[in-house]
């Protein structure tokens, strides 16, 4: 019973959450804002994040999940009113940061939460529903942004947004045997926090700059497809919905996933997903009309679908015993240095040569991190 709860959580958190995604960006374009412009506002979602992940992780591990996902929660909500109470080019960085600080610790905590429930073998299970709920409020969110914009209006839409947090935020106080403090060994407690131990992990670390290479696929998709769609005329519901059928796909193939990974493993899946993502990007600029974009986005997510459940399942099992939550925070700072790093300096070349650079850019990206898991994976069968 307890993981249909977390999964309704992760269901209203994952809709707010990649709705302003969509959000921010055509905000800023309504506001004039340029191409460098919206690349910092990528990168302000991913500042904090990166600061305080590992931390947050090991406050997972050390206090339990449910004061951060509760906090989590409150903190998205007020992210996202934001805008909404001063319409500005400033209160959508500092919406951004909120959102950004907020959601990592909701969702490292969520994410622990998730690899406790049930033994090792339930795992693969818990992690793949997880990957389809997550999928159904990242189709969703977008939609939800793209006709409340056209409907409604920019900053109106980040009301109605911030209202959907609350949820969540009203199951875990209701929902009091979610989350407890964690059991862990006096030895553990007294561990400090230390990325360099995990790092030495070659697996582990493997997995986590893999994870990376995903995560930047994803989240970059999210903040410049709406850009692209701008600058090609579409409108605000249309990049919605081209946005969702990413998402729509990300549900398909998570559905089969678990039949992919018994028959081939999880590494050799994550390989071809991740070269499948780096042509989907490839091809991506190539195409202006909305039918035809909406069957690359379906594409791109046929490819990325399987990368976010596949490495957290990896980085879990592969984390040292009581550490988990310390190896997901990990893995969501080094996600959000690349989230950073990748939008400041390609977006100063979109204000130059437009978007398509960010295009073949994740399209490189990817391919890297397909050659390092197959590199890996040949190491291993030796």
């Amino acid at each position: 019973m307890t993981i249909y709860i977390v999964l309704l959580i992760v269901l209203f958190n994952m809709t707010s959450f990649r709705g302003s995604k969509i959000l921010v960006s055509l905000f800023a374009i309504e506001l004039g804002a340029p191409p460098f412009y919206i690349g910092a506002l990528v990168a302000t979602y991913s500042v904090f994040p990166m600061l305080l992940a590992l931390y947050a992780g090991k406050l997972s591990d050390r206090l339990g999940v449910r004061l951060p996902m509760l906090a989590g929660s409150m903190g998205l909500a007020v992210g996202l009113s934001l805008p909404y109470l001063s319409p500005t080019l400033a209160a959508l960085f500092a919406s951004a940061a909120l959102i950004g600080a907020s959601h990592v610790f909701y969702n490292v905590s969520v994410q622990n939460l998730v690899g406790t429930l049930g033994g090792p073998d339930d795992r693969t299970r818990n992690f793949t529903n997880y990957g389809l709920v997550m999928a159904v409020g990242s189709f969703i969110g977008p939609l939800v942004a793209g006709f409340s914009i056209d409907r409604f209006g920019h900053a109106a839409s980040y009301l109605y947004l911030a209202a959907v947090p609350l949820v969540p935020a009203a199951i875990v106080l209701a929902a009091r045997g979610i989350g407890g403090r964690a059991a862990i060994s006096a030895a553990d407690e007294a561990h400090p926090v230390n990325a360099q131990s995990l790092l030495a992990n070659q697996p582990l670390r493997r997995t986590l700059f893999t994870s990376a290479a995903i995560l930047t696929g994803i989240d970059l998709f999210q903040f410049y497809m709406p850009i692209y769609g701008h600058s090609i005329g579409l409108s605000a519901s249309t990049i919605g919905v081209v946005i969702s059928m990413f998402a729509a796909a990300a549900f398909v193939v998570r559905l089969v996933m678990p039949a992919m990974v018994r028959r081939w493993s999880a590494e050799v899946v994550l390989i071809w997903s991740l070269f499948a993502g780096a042509l989907a990007y490839l091809m991506f600029p190539l195409f202006q009309s909305a039918v035809l974009l909406s069957v690359m986005a379906f594409a791109l997510g046929l490819g990325m679908g399987c990368g976010q459940p596949l490495t957290l399942t990896l980085i879990y099992s592969r984390a040292p015993q009581g550490r988990s939550g310390e190896a997901l925070g990990l893995r969501m700072t080094i996600n959000n240095f690349m989230h950073i790093a990748v939008p400041l300096l390609f977006g100063s070349l979109g204000s130059l040569m437009g978007v398509a650079p960010v295009f073949v850019a994740n399209a490189l990206i990817l391919a890297s991190g397909g050659a390092l898991v197959r590199k890996g994976e040949r190491a291993a069968r030796g």
